[in-house]
């Protein structure tokens, strides 16, 4: 394993250049951060009632929080309540600071960077009563156009389910009038507050209700909980949908696992840890194993940087295989896994060093189409 703490500025200064992170302690999005002109991006809707868990998973996913951290997202949220004041006219709240100044509190916009030029738009809609019936009203064309996907977020044990269905069958309306190419997500979520025994039951109703009020449009249903995997599952399976050029990327990874002779290739997105993409040559007999991987590392990669260190990769070695996680590119990880006891580990080492000029160049959204020969 190596842990150092200036490899990765090095890989930045080598690659593509500096990624639109936010300083330590700034969070995404805030202001003063200018999005480069070549960007392209994509408007995500993350809406649902209010409490039912939206900034605790975009915490988690892309602000480096840890579940339990995410308590205090809730004390912090009420705390601000008490300053809140409505104000009438406009038909929303607002917040007036220690000087006076006053500031909306019903939207909260991020920019995440993905791959090269794809960056996230992020919308985080707040859910009180008086937001949600403001974005189907004032605000209907402003929050609605142009979207690519809305994740609407259910509280599984939320005591106003009509309600609930209600608010998302009028996202529904407003996102055919305004968007109708765009992808719909429901994550049903706290799921860890259900009997484990009843989960798979409550959450096959919840999917075949959703799925029935969302129609002409087509919804994809995720369970999740910020306490295990599932959470990554789901918004994995997000942000492999808005990656334009994947499939290109898929097969140049299968080319690549195919050389090296890998049993299994996973690529990972650099900050969040999510993986985009994977080619597997052997059956493996754990379906999460993804999701449990981004789960453990992401946990690693904040210790590491509670020491003013950087993770860079990390080698695991058995009797039956060796899985190699080091640095791809300026945006991803890799992860390579090897079952044959005869290839030594510089070789898969240097392999992938080989391989990351290439796929630095299928990051780029306009750049040019090439394929991964074998040779």
């Amino acid at each position: 394993m190596r842990i150092e703490s200036d490899s990765e500025k090095k890989m930045e200064k080598e690659n593509l250049g500096p990624r639109m992170d936010s300083p330590l302690g700034e969070p995404e999005g805030s202001l003063g951060w200018v999005l480069p002109n070549t960007a392209m991006k994509k408007k995500v809707l993350l809406m649902g009632k209010s409490g039912s868990g939206k900034t605790s998973m975009r915490s988690i996913i892309f602000a480096n929080y840890i579940a339990r951290d995410t308590r205090r997202l809730g004390a912090t949220i009420l705390d601000r309540i008490h300053s809140l004041q409505i104000n009438s006219s406009l038909s929303t709240y607002s917040l007036v600071d220690s000087v006076g100044n006053t500031k909306t509190f019903d939207v909260e916009h991020s920019h995440v960077r993905f791959l090269g030029n794809l960056v996230l738009n992020l919308w985080d809609c707040g859910g009180q009563d008086t937001f949600m019936e403001n974005y189907f009203t004032s605000q209907r064309d402003n929050i609605f156009r142009n979207v690519e996907v809305l994740i609407y977020v259910f509280d599984v044990e939320s005591r106003e389910l009509e309600k609930d269905m209600h608010y998302y069958q009028s996202c529904l309306e407003a996102i055919l009038q305004n968007s109708p190419e765009a992808k719909i997500f429901c994550l049903v979520h706290k799921m860890d507050l259900v009997q484990e025994d009843q989960r798979d039951l409550i959450f096959k109703e919840r999917e075949e209700d959703l799925r029935r009020l969302s129609r002409p449009l087509e919804c994809s249903c995720f369970r999740t909980s910020i306490w295990d995997e599932t959470l990554y599952k789901a918004w994995s399976s997000i942000v492999y949908q808005l990656i334009p050029n994947v499939q290109q990327l898929e097969m140049n990874l299968r080319n690549f696992a195919e050389i090296i002779e890998a049993d299994e290739v996973l690529l990972f997105e650099r900050a969040t840890f999510l993986v985009i993409s994977h080619y597997q040559c052997k059956e493996q007999r754990d379906a999460h194993r993804f999701e449990k991987i981004s789960n453990i590392i992401k946990q690693f990669k904040l210790s590491c940087s509670k020491l003013a260190a950087s993770f860079q990769s990390m080698e695991v070695r058995n009797s039956n295989f060796a899985a190699f996680i080091d640095i791809f590119t300026s945006n991803t990880y890799v992860m390579v896994v090897m079952s044959d006891p005869s290839i030594p580990s510089a070789a898969t080492l240097i392999n992938i060093r080989n391989a990351r000029k290439h796929f630095e160049k299928l990051e780029r959204v306009d750049g040019p189409k090439q394929c991964l020969l074998m040779r």
